[in-house]
């Protein structure tokens, strides 16, 4: 095993491709969540600076479908299930994300 060096001393930059929120979460979902929340843990109390970026799909074939069914606009289904993830995401503690990328005119609560 090889120690860790990161590029810039003491700085940890971490960008984890987050929930597609087309539905309600589960273990699965989150779990992912929980195994970068330890890492980023251990980094800090090991005096790093960790900048941990996490995204959310808010736009995808899985919310189209499923917000069509249910005769509601996929924005506002992905809105919904999106503030479900962080409910979870609190409840086990997970620390929050410093940004919340977003990627360009995919959301209208984004687009300019």
């Amino acid at each position: 095993m090889r120690d860790f060096i990161p590029l810039r001393p003491r700085h940890v930059s971490i960008y984890l491709c987050g929930a597609t929120v087309q539905g309600l979460p589960h273990i699965g979902h989150v779990r992912s969540a929980v195994a970068f929340d330890i890492l980023r843990r251990w980094l800090i109390a090991r005096g790093y600076d960790v900048a941990f970026i996490r995204n959310v799909t808010d736009i995808d074939d899985k919310i189209l479908n499923k917000a069509a069914a249910a005769g509601r606009p996929w924005w506002e289904w992905a809105a919904t299930y999106e503030r479900e993830f962080t409910a979870a995401y609190d409840a086990l503690g997970v620390l929050p994300r410093r940004r919340n990328p977003a990627p360009p005119g995919t959301s209208p609560r984004w687009s300019s």
